[in-house]
């Protein structure tokens, strides 16, 4: 066994068991130049983290991907789609019934915001109001229609709250003016019943007091 080719299978037995790397780290371990390390990082196929700037790298056997295409380790996100901006294409064009600015966080385990401003710019998605709230489609017709007729679907089949639900919901409103969805949610007397974020968007829907709401116009 050749002395560089000793040095590389240590460089991938360290990354392996550190699971993610850095290009600077990556120097360190091989001990190149930062041109060196770029054509390895090249010829590994390595790929790159959607989130901390890109900074973050992993070998392509390394990821057990989720059912979105996704991997996490501790605080560094990786997609098999590529690019953030890949896989938010992705996520939407191949979804059920599109997808709203905070679904997509909650899958990428990213603050909407600091996403959405640029979302609606990429080429293969779409983007129109339902009840208030920006969501997200493919562009392509016999897709998207079939994301609508789904999530037409889906609104008809979210539970209405009852009175005294909707009760506390006004009360929470009045009491805590330019209060949100999701902090209405938290309130103590709202957490100790059945109302779910999307009985709160229907209700305030029905209300016209959703555009109120903040967080619901991502």
């Amino acid at each position: 066994m050749s002395i560089i080719k000793a040095k590389i299978d240590l460089a991938k037995s360290i990354i392996k068991n550190e699971k993610v790397f850095t290009l600077k780290r990556l120097i360190e371990i091989l001990s190149c130049s930062s041109r060196t390390a770029q054509v390895k990082l090249k010829l590994w196929d390595a790929c790159t983290s959607y989130n901390q700037n890109g900074k973050y790298y992993t070998l392509p056997e390394i990821p057990v991907f989720d059912a979105y295409g996704l991997w996490r380790f501790k605080n560094v996100a990786f997609s098999k789609h590529g690019n953030l901006k890949k896989t938010i294409v992705h996520l939407i064009v191949t979804s059920r019934a599109g997808f709203n600015g905070r679904q997509l966080g909650e899958i990428l385990g990213l603050s909407p915001q600091s996403f959405m401003h640029h979302i609606r710019h990429y080429p293969g998605i779409s983007r129109e109001k339902h009840d208030g709230v920006f969501v997200y489609f493919s562009d392509d017709t016999s897709v998207y229609k079939m994301q609508i007729k789904a999530r037409s679907k889906f609104v008809s089949e979210v539970p209405a709250v009852s009175v005294p639900e909707a009760v506390m919901i006004l009360v929470a409103i009045i009491k805590h003016h330019g209060i949100s969805t999701e902090e209405i949610l938290a309130l103590p007397e709202i957490q100790g019943s059945s109302i779910t974020r999307e009985g709160v968007n229907s209700f305030l829907n029905s209300q016209g007091l959703l555009k109120k709401n903040s967080d619901l116009l991502l």
